[in-house]
């Protein structure tokens, strides 16, 4: 039987700190470099230019564990048409309920997966395909509470375990490389994607139209969708033009 190569998803990123549009080096919260103050128009804008999913993230809420921009994700989810996947402080069963009631298509999941993977096993059996484990990583490493937090935990590990736990998908972000535009760590996303059996939407080091190539050129083991942060918003990366790029590929 012929094998089925996924298309690889196109995700632009929005961080919230403070109410504004910003991102951050390395995941460190000192390091931020703000980009708008209007994070509804960035949306729309970001769906105005093809995007189909957007990719949402409460830093103060990864920071604090309580999610501190509710109001603006609402506005978000109401003004768009593209679904939208959250997260930043998601640790409780009633913050991803709530999360998902607001309008989110899926809530994304981070230190809980590590301290209390029986929340994760209970969301992803009682919300199917909405539950996504963002697993945040150093050196192969897991990384918690807004990345602040190490662990011995092996990246691979988790992810095997999140399978188990009936999660369809992670996001896998190398931290060391988040918001500096060094380039993706493709084998180590790549070995995850494969190792754990999981699909894979591949984050942070998106430098480049080349990387995005790269990716997809690797999208048979299971790598479905790649996160754009700071490419875009530095102007690397025309998301357009992109998408039109792709179409040749």
């Amino acid at each position: 039987m012929e094998t089925t190569i996924p298309e690889l998803e196109l995700i632009p990123a929005i961080d919230l700190k403070g109410g504004k549009c910003v991102r951050l080096q390395e995941g460190i919260a000192t390091r931020s470099t703000e980009y708008s103050d209007d994070p509804v128009a960035m949306a729309l804008h970001w769906e105005a230019q093809g995007a189909t999913r957007l990719h949402l993230v409460d830093l103060d809420g990864a920071f604090s564990g309580e999610s501190a921009h509710l109001d603006i994700a609402g506005s978000i989810f109401r003004a768009l048409k593209i679904p939208v996947q959250f997260g930043g402080g998601l640790r409780t069963a009633d913050q991803i309920a709530t999360i998902l009631d607001l309008g989110a298509e899926r809530a994304i999941i981070g230190t809980a997966a590590v301290e209390n993977p029986d929340i994760v096993e209970a969301a992803a059996t009682r919300y199917p395909e909405a539950i996504v484990v963002g697993i945040d990583a150093r050196q192969g490493a897991v990384v918690l509470r807004g990345w602040v937090k190490k662990t011995v935990v092996p990246a691979v590990d988790l992810a095997r375990r999140m399978k188990d736990a009936g999660v369809p998908r992670i996001i896998y972000t190398d931290v060391a490389r988040d918001g500096m535009l060094r380039g993706v760590n493709f084998d180590e996303t790549e070995n995850v994607c494969r190792n754990a059996g999981i699909r894979v939407i591949a984050s942070g080091g998106v430098s480049s139209v080349e990387d995005v190539r790269t990716l997809w050129e690797r999208r048979a083991c299971g790598i479905e969708g790649v996160i754009l942060g700071r490419a875009l918003y530095d102007r690397k990366i025309d998301f357009a033009d992109l998408r039109k790029r792709m179409l040749s590929w």
